[in-house]
């Protein structure tokens, strides 16, 4: 199963996911240099942005290094260190960014609940198939190798249903830092900080995909 279309597979998707990670890295490094007009911590530009919304009930939390995320369980906003005391173009986009997560939670954003849903498959999925696909390969059963295929499948899923969920959310981000005023340099700064963020979960999918029709591909051989 293992040929020279493996190879190259795992070449194509290496330049992927290390293209996106360097033009993130550069633009989150670039713009955490450039201060925001405002002088608003991100943690301060979350708060600021969950009461311009009316959204209440969402704790703020500073969090370790890369913690960028929102939980829903919680229903909580937590920041890194860099985002949550940093006044920069970066940390505002980010702060901001997860905020537009609260809101979508508050409203009950489609695709936000299609994903929460099938976590719990995920989770199961992400963590049995390769399992499954390598011992279906040195035992030779075809059905294990299927049902393997059928739970990275699933993992794909959640990976395309994710990217309107992050488009969703830096849309809103930017939307708000429209409305209240900042300058239309920072605006674009912040555009290109959203803009690289959301291109690891486009490589992410495009990856997981290839994967996926690398696997089909094997299937039918």
């Amino acid at each position: 199963m293992l040929d020279g279309s493996y190879f190259l597979l795992i070449a194509v998707t290496l330049v992927i996911g290390l293209g996106a990670t360097w033009y993130v890295n550069s633009q989150l490094k670039k713009y955490t240099r450039v201060p925001i007009s405002n002088a608003l911590t991100g943690a301060e530009a979350a708060r600021r942005m969950l009461a311009f919304y009316g959204i209440t009930g969402v704790e703020v939390r500073r969090g370790g290094h890369g913690q960028d995320f929102f939980d829903p369980r919680s229903n909580s906003v937590t920041l890194s260190p860099e985002a949550y005391d940093g006044r920069s173009i970066t940390a505002t986009a980010t702060a901001c960014h997860e905020v537009g997560h609260a809101y979508q939670y508050a409203e009950g954003y489609t695709p936000m609940k299609i994903r929460g849903s099938i976590v719990p498959a995920v989770n199961l999925a992400s963590n049995a198939w390769i399992f499954l696909l390598v011992l279906g390969i040195v035992l030779n059963i075809a059905s294990l190798t299927t049902l393997a295929i059928v739970l990275y499948a699933v993992v794909v899923l959640f990976q395309l249903v994710t990217l309107p969920v992050e488009f969703n959310a830096s849309a809103r981000a930017m939307t708000y830092m429209n409305t209240i005023g900042l300058p239309q340099a920072e605006q674009s700064g912040a555009y290109s900080v959203l803009r690289a963020c959301a291109l690891t979960y486009v490589a992410a999918a495009l990856t997981s995909i290839l994967q996926l029709l690398w696997l089909l591909g094997q299937r039918h051989e």
